[in-house]
């Protein structure tokens, strides 16, 4: 058992990353961020689906920007390019990775 709000204090700058489970080719992390962050584009191997519990963001997903706020979710893909344009500062996320296919 654990709670997803404590311990969530965000690093300086950049993002910190909290795997909360890991079980099966799923791994849950919890993500907070700063608003101090250096844009990055991620293209994982694995889908992923990731939800912003708190703060906004703005996204870059294949060349087209979406703009998140609290409560909004979204899936990418496996091999779906993704950058995180900017966020709110100690914004969370809960982001969910499936490794492999369910046969």
């Amino acid at each position: 058992m654990g709670n997803l709000y404590e311990d969530a204090l965000p690093p300086t700058t950049g993002e910190r990353f909290d795997t909360l489970l890991s079980h099966q080719g799923l791994v849950i992390e919890r993500i907070v961020s700063t608003s101090k962050i250096a844009s990055q584009e991620y293209v994982q191997e694995q889908d992923e689906w990731v939800v912003l519990l708190t703060g906004e963001a703005q996204l870059d997903v294949a060349g087209r920007r979406v703009a998140l706020r609290a409560g909004d979710y979204l899936f990418l893909p496996a091999r779906t390019p993704h950058t995180v344009l900017k966020v709110s500062d100690k914004a969370m996320w809960l982001a969910v990775h499936l490794h492999g296919r369910a046969a």
